[in-house]
């Protein structure tokens, strides 16, 4: 079978690239955690990559990698095919210009004792060279507008705790792209605002990919909502991705057991019914699966209903089971019995030819 070739890579051309990006922190003598492990795809300008997974899964230390705020313990993160390296600090400053990150929670994420215009204005003096005040006071202003909180000076003197979460979210999003940024790492962005204000949220951003050309990394733990907003989703486990692929076949017909399991958790009126071998992924409830470094096996191993021994000795690799698709499943002629069925055909068709 030929190399994988992402959906997100026929949008735009690659900007920014995790190759086998690893990170291990020790949390005692002798142990250590594998956050992320051998983690590797690439974001593309105007498309949206999703990243999902259950909480500790490893998401937001992706992020973090990726937007330069942790340093990786294996592996090289490049922008536009060039290493980023810390110690070459000018080429980092202006990485860090062109990789911005919103946070989880808007709460926080914002100085309370600053008026918003404050948290807007130093970054339009530092990146977009405004010098006068009629030139910073037009500028904040066009950013406020841009996330769609309007009038601007409704806005701008107010303090953080005046605004509602969404408000707030957005002045979040606002200040990201002040610096004017090419990539945009979303953490988790709506999870913490209320339900009926999350689609705006989300609808914004998905406007300014399209208005800027950016390319966006949407990590979250609903996979619904990936379906309907990233072009493509990755889905995380214990540190490494165990599946991939274009966001509306990969909710439609799973592959992987622990995306089976997620899928089941978030009912989508909209998803084809589907039923995996004897319905058992549903009840997929036993111990969640270890990221302690050095351990052997698939790492969903202990809640599987299909493991068998070579699970639980052998890790699984990402491989291809389409052109666009790929999972990390030595079981998928159980898990997913009409892609296994596929994928031979497929293989067949190959060595005919």
């Amino acid at each position: 079978m030929s190399e994988l070739e992402p959906l997100a890579a026929t949008l735009g051309p690659l900007v920014l690239e995790a190759r086998e990006l690893s990170k291990t922190y020790r949390i005692a003598h002798g142990v250590q955690l594998d956050a992320a492990s051998e983690v590797s795809f690439g974001l593309y300008q105007g498309a949206i990559v999703a990243l999902v997974g259950e909480s500790g899964s490893g998401k937001s230390t992706v992020a973090k990698l990726l937007a330069g705020q942790e340093r990786p313990s294996a592996g090289s993160i490049l922008l536009d095919g060039e290493a980023i390296e810390p110690a070459r600090r000018r080429r980092f400053r202006a990485h860090k210009s062109d990789v911005q990150m919103v946070f989880q929670d808007p709460f926080s994420s914002l100085n309370p004792v600053h008026r918003v215009a404050y948290h807007l204005e130093r970054p339009v003096r530092l990146h977009r060279g405004a010098r006068t005040r009629a030139e910073v006071e037009a500028q904040t202003a066009a950013l406020l507008e841009e996330v769609r909180l309007t009038p601007p000076e409704h806005f701008l003197a107010k303090f953080p705790h005046e605004l509602s979460g969404g408000q707030r979210q957005r002045v979040a999003i606002a200040r990201a792209l002040a610096v004017q940024p090419r990539v945009l790492l979303a953490d988790e962005p709506v999870s913490m605002l209320d339900v009926s204000i999350r689609l705006g949220v989300l609808d914004l951003i998905a406007d300014l990919r399209a208005r800027f050309d950016l390319a966006v990394l949407y990590i979250t733990h609903d996979i619904a909502s990936a379906r309907y907003f990233a072009d493509e989703t990755l889905v995380m486990y214990a540190g490494r991705i165990v599946e991939r692929g274009p966001s509306e076949a990969l909710t439609q017909q799973p592959a992987h057991p622990y995306t089976q399991l997620l899928l089941g958790a978030a009912p989508d009126p909209d998803r084809i019914a589907t039923k995996s071998a004897n319905g058992r992924v549903r009840a997929a409830v036993g111990r969640a699966g270890s990221s302690l470094a050095g351990l052997p096996g698939c790492r969903f191993a202990p809640r599987c209903p299909f493991a068998d021994e070579r699970c639980r000795s052998q890790s699984p690799p990402l491989l291809p089971i389409s052109r666009r698709r790929a999972a990390a499943c030595w079981r998928l002629d159980v898990a997913a019995p009409a892609l296994a069925e596929a994928l031979d055909e497929e293989r067949e068709e190959a060595i005919r030819t």
